[in-house]
Order: structure tokens, then sequence, then C-alpha cells
């Protein structure tokens, strides 16, 4: 893959991560968490349909339409993980 295209990816990738901070909100280190995260997840996504060969909304050698269902994969599930509270209290 070409740097242009990993820039792009890189781009899509933090768009969806601030627009997902925008629909859920939250604080400073919750915004850099969800970016973190799109990232990891594009990546993911990419790797995934390369490795499978699927092909979903394909711009050149890059597959954004499985990066973004990674991105958003990843990002559903770091925003429920990171929503759980620890209980004070000792259930013994």
């Amino acid at each position: 893959m070409t740097l242009p295209l990993v820039l792009l990816a890189l781009l899509l990738a933090l768009l969806l991560g601030a627009a997902f901070h925008i629909l859920r909100g939250g604080n400073g280190w919750r915004l850099l968490l969800y970016l973190i995260l799109s990232v990891l997840g594009f990546a993911a996504g990419q790797a995934l349909s390369m490795w499978r060969g699927w092909y979903l909304l394909r711009f050149g050698a890059l597959e954004i339409g499985a990066g973004m269902i990674g991105s958003f994969i990843f990002l559903t599930a770091g925003d429920w993980l990171s929503r759980i509270e620890a209980k004070d209290k000792s259930g013994v």
C-alpha cells in the first residue's frame, strides 16, 4: 500500500473516531480512546479483508468498507467496556 493510501486510511479512521465521540460524548481521554480504537479497528478490518479476499467499497488497494466495519466494531466494544463500573462492595 502506498503512503497516500495509508494517510487516507488514517484520515478516515480518525474521522470515524471523532464522529463517534460527538455521538457518544465524553472527555478528552475518551476522545483519545476512540481515536486509537478507530485506527486499530480500521487496520484490523483492512487486514482481515486482504487476508480473506473480501471486497466492499474498494478504493485502489484500500478496502474502505471493511475498514469502517472493523472500526465500528472496535469503537462499540471499546465504548461498552470503558463504561463498566466496578462495584465497591464485596458480594462475599
